[in-house]
């Protein structure tokens, strides 16, 4: 499958936590962590748990950088 999206992290799931219509995946990216929100059928659809391997795509129109 092709994407656009350029920003592409190879991660693990830590913990999923179900809410009552979303859904927050923490992932451990190295040493850095990162937590995306997602709607429960996704996370369904995709059947998360932790210690699966995942890869985070992240596409923004606003990027940061602080040094």
């Amino acid at each position: 499958m092709k994407i656009s999206v350029r920003n592409k992290i190879p991660a693990t799931i830590k913990e999923v936590k179900l809410g009552a219509v979303m859904a927050e995946i923490v992932m451990q990216a190295g040493n850095n962590e990162i937590v995306a929100v997602i709607t429960i059928d996704a996370a369904e659809d995709l059947a998360l748990k932790s210690g699966d391997s995942v890869t985070a795509l992240v596409k923004s129109t606003s990027v940061m950088i602080q040094k």
